[in-house]
């Protein structure tokens, strides 16, 4: 059994149920009615499948705020803690939303003679343990119910983004993390650009009324994406890299122009600075709301538009500019390589800051490096510069330890992750005290927790496997040999093993 809500997506199998086929879904989509709001305590009690805007929103209407999320805010409070989402900052408690979790109610298996199933109250303060792996949880201790969140009094932010030169990114990545509470960064690397978000609370007595509605979150027209995606295919048949950069130059500057859907007071983008509400500036997604069946999400399938992997590690404050550095290395050798992260909105940058409890949270300060580039719905073709991304993501995993986001990426990502949490032995007494018959357990969540030694199955290997992600390649055949892409040594890590184009079928 698994649990998803109105909005259920994610990129690996998270949501799949298990028992090949025979599996059940719970949906809270109905139950999503409830916030209750104890203005003395500063907290509110909401129902698991309540989004996090109706959050933001009906507690501002108490004088209130909730002070981090995902930026996306078509995600809902059980979702958001299944997969350890967060925001950007290392400030106070950090970015994490499960920082922020002081209660829990779910609901868990039980013996017959309980009715299968019974209700339990986790509470800070008391049995920590079980709140600690529930904070966290990716759905396998049973349903969330309720969720109670510690809130702040209502508070405006004052955001300006400073479009720059990327090179000093590698020591400004952590500055940026010290002087703003909310900062993030958007990288280019092919473009070597870097959009530095300066972002920081002001007294609510400040004048403006400013919103976020970014515009990757928004509706298009159908016939726009599919003509979009129809333009990046060509480049890819053509190899025509460079093309993807000029597009991407192109597409960077009107956003830049027209403010990536920020407004000044609701309606239009003069300038920056933007002030406004909390509820207002954190999140955004109107893509959420129906408009006419002729427009559609960047994600949805019908309108044949975007097909993308998402490529998401956290890497350390202690590392991060190293790995900058690398990913320079890799662009300097071939500078058109990483072009296509240019028509996803650049790589996203934010920071979590360590967890001071959660068993599968944050075990350091950390940086969150988005990328989000073309896939091709052929899964033995291969892409342009195949063998790029495959190194950085490589990197990521084995020199950097950077830990995947729980709710996106490839499977070969997760290959590490049940080495990277020293609490994991922690989570699993409490899963197998809770769950012990593992029915909210899947294929997949026993492979990234290594239930059983189960993680020895997260790759398969076969023909194209690498260009998927489902293998790192040993063999040539993993690639596309066919098609001139062999299996072979990083070019800055040299232990990666990766896809490369070689017309000859030998490279460097």
């Amino acid at each position: 059994m698994r649990v998803v809500s109105k909005y259920s997506h994610s990129i690996p199998k998270l949501v799949c149920p298990g028992g090949n086929g025979a599996g059940l879904l719970i949906s809270t989509r109905d139950y999503n009615k409830n916030i209750v709001v104890d203005t003395n305590a500063r907290t509110a009690t909401v129902d698991a499948g309540v989004l996090i805007k109706d959050i933001f929103d009906y507690v501002s209407s108490y004088g209130l705020a909730f002070p981090h999320s995902p930026y996306w805010d078509g995600l809902s409070i059980s979702g958001v803690l299944g997969t350890g989402a967060h925001g950007s900052s290392t400030w106070g408690k950090g970015s994490c939303v499960y920082e922020y979790v002081i209660a829990m109610t779910m609901v868990v298996p039980a013996s017959a003679e309980e009715g299968y199933a019974k209700v339990i109250n986790l509470v800070s303060g008391v049995a920590d343990g079980d709140l600690n792996a529930a904070k966290v949880s990716l759905g396998v201790l049973g349903v969330i119910s309720r969720v109670t969140l510690q809130l702040e009094p209502q508070f405006k932010r004052k955001v300006s983004k400073v479009r720059t030169s990327d090179s000093d990114l590698e020591t400004q990545i952590i500055v940026n993390a010290n002087e703003n509470e909310f900062g993030d960064i958007t990288w280019f690397p092919s473009l070597k650009i870097a959009i530095y978000r300066q972002d920081n609370r002001v007294p609510v007595s400040t004048k403006g009324l400013g919103t976020n509605n970014f515009t990757g979150f928004q509706h298009q027209l159908a016939i726009i994406r599919a003509t979009t995606r129809v333009l990046e295919e060509e480049d890819e048949a053509d190899g025509d890299a460079r093309h993807k950069c000029e597009t991407s130059e192109v597409q960077l500057n009107i956003l830049c122009l027209i403010g990536e859907g920020w407004t000044n007071n609701g309606f239009l983008f003069r300038g920056y600075p933007i002030v406004g509400y909390q509820n207002s500036i954190q999140t955004s997604g109107t893509c959420n709301i129906p408009i006419a069946r002729n427009f559609a999400c960047a994600w949805d399938p019908s309108a044949k538009g975007e097909f993308f992997f998402q490529t998401t590690f956290s890497v350390s404050f202690a590392d991060i500019g190293s790995f900058i550095k690398d990913v320079k290395a890799l662009v300097a050798l071939n500078p058109d390589s990483l072009c296509t992260l240019g028509l996803y909105n650049g790589i996203l940058i934010r920071y979590m800051k360590k967890s001071s409890g959660a068993y599968l949270g944050e075990i350091a300060d950390s940086v969150d490096l988005d990328f989000t580039y073309y896939r091709s719905y052929d899964a033995t073709k291969p892409r342009l510069y195949e063998d790029t991304m495959e190194e950085i993501e490589q990197m990521m995993i084995f020199k950097y330890n950077g830990k995947p986001h729980w709710g996106k990426n490839r499977p070969v990502a997760f290959v590490n992750s049940a080495t990277l949490y020293p609490d994991l032995p922690k989570f699993l007494q409490v899963k197998d005290r809770l769950d012990p018959q593992g029915l909210f357990s899947n294929e997949w969540t026993d492979m990234v927790l290594n239930v059983g030694g189960a993680a020895a199955r997260l790759q398969t290997f076969g023909p194209h496997c690498a260009l998927e992600g489902l293998c790192i390649c040993t063999d040539d055949s993993h690639c596309a040999p066919e098609a001139g892409y062999f299996c072979r040594p990083g070019l800055v890590w040299k232990d990666a093993r990766v896809c490369r184009l070689s017309k000859s079928g030998v490279t460097s």
